[in-house]
């Protein structure tokens, strides 16, 4: 009997269509930040289903949750000084929240590279071999700004991530302390990520529960 699709396998199957569609559609006559963001949308989906298919919870560990898969914007000197951006989960025993190689996820449509747009401290830097360079939104897209708002940023961090439910949540998770718990990670109103060039913006909006994520 030929066994039906399993929801995880469906949804999969979408998040590799909305990424293929990103990076297939001709750019002629386009809009490059409108393309970004669908492409950050994309990507933002994928975080999240890499989160709910690996589970990070480990009894053995009580820092398991420092190691959850995560989103996380940067400028650095290895992006060449631009908007970039990775998807990682952090090692159990090294949760720095600067992800190196061993760390990043393959990208689903070339398991050659990384889904990184270069990063510096122990990252590849942008023009590495194994860089997926459309993750560099300066570069590729001239975005020239992103901001987060506060409802997902904790002291103005870049970054989102997911636990296995799905659920989105804020900040960078190797410095949980006294004044930012885990249960305040938790992000409980919508969610907007700004892009920016030097004459537009455009918006992306991360829902609350769901982490349904989409452009306003």
């Amino acid at each position: 009997m030929k066994k039906a699709f399993t929801m995880l396998e469906l949804i999969f199957i979408i998040i590799l269509i909305g990424i293929l569609v990103t990076v297939v559609i001709p750019r002629t006559g386009s809009n490059k930040l409108q393309e970004a963001a669908t492409q950050v949308v994309s990507h933002i989906r994928y975080t999240q289903h890499l989160a709910m298919v690996d589970d990070k919870f480990d009894a053995n560990d009580a820092n398991w949750y420092k190691n959850r898969w995560q989103i996380f914007f940067a400028s650095t000197e290895g992006s060449s000084g631009e908007w970039a951006y990775s998807i990682f989960s952090d090692s159990s025993g090294r949760s720095t929240g600067n992800p190196d190689e061993t760390e990043l996820a393959i990208n689903p449509l070339d398991r050659s590279k990384y889904l990184t747009g270069g990063y510096s401290a122990g990252i590849i830097p942008f023009g590495h071999p194994k860089v997926t360079k459309e993750l560099n939104l300066g570069k590729e897209y001239d975005v020239k700004n992103i901001v987060f708002s506060n409802s997902c940023s904790i002291t103005k961090s870049t970054r989102i991530a997911f636990d296995y439910l799905g659920r989105p949540l804020r900040g960078a998770f190797y410095n949980y302390n006294s004044a930012y718990p885990a249960k305040n990670r938790l992000i409980t109103t919508q969610c907007t990520i700004t892009l920016s060039n030097n004459s537009k913006s455009i918006v992306i909006a991360i829902e609350p529960e769901t982490g349904y994520s989409h452009i306003l």
